[in-house]
């Protein structure tokens, strides 16, 4: 089982984004606090869930969690302002719009920003190391797969129900056939050859 969390603070909240290196989609971002008594054997780092569990648990998570947000941040602002920037906002959102006010911010990754006065620690590696990063990881990747497979209804022929919007060969290909769409990232490189892509 992974430890609870970071620090000693009772409000500790995990914060984690999904997306980041995707060509279409907002980058999704989550916070969690948990309980000081809080366990889960399964929790972990979302990638190492499959989606069945990652959606059970989310109920779990949210059932059981001392508070808990999710934030999208879609492509023109990322687009304006970089991927990073948009993951780090992403992020703030999520904290602010916490019901308690976090005593620490446990972050995964290497990358953040200082958040009012509230003491942070980046952690590469916390979403398989803490439960409430990985709680967070859970929030932001299902949230972020259930908006990939509503609007993939809008546009089918690039399989976001599948890829979620990853740079994987069959949406680069669509892309190539298709053009691109308004929930694509203008700012990434699309294709290979992007001077071939009409925008």
């Amino acid at each position: 089982m992974l430890k609870k969390q970071h620090s000693k603070f009772e409000f500790e909240c995990g914060t984690d984004e999904a997306g980041r290196g995707c060509l279409a989609g907002p980058v999704t971002a989550a916070a969690v606090i948990l309980p000081r008594r809080f366990r889960n054997k399964i929790i972990n780092d979302s990638k190492k869930l499959n989606a069945e569990n990652r959606f059970h648990l989310r109920s779990v998570i949210e059932e059981k969690a001392v508070c808990f947000s999710v934030h999208h941040i879609y492509m023109e602002e990322i687009d304006r302002i970089n991927i990073l920037n948009a993951s780090i906002l992403a992020m703030h959102k999520c904290i602010e719009k916490l019901k308690n006010v976090p005593e620490f911010i446990s972050v995964d990754g290497n990358r953040f920003k200082n958040f009012g006065n509230i003491p942070h620690e980046c952690i590469i590696k916390g979403d398989g190391k803490y439960l409430n990063i990985a709680a967070a990881s859970i929030l932001a990747k299902t949230y972020r797969d259930a908006y990939m497979t509503q609007i993939h209804e809008e546009f089918p022929m690039y399989n976001w129900k599948q890829n979620k919007g990853y740079p994987t060969i069959e949406h680069r290909e669509a892309i190539k056939k298709y053009g691109i769409t308004k929930y694509h990232r203008k700012s990434f490189r699309l294709l290979p050859e992007q001077l071939e892509l009409a925008i």
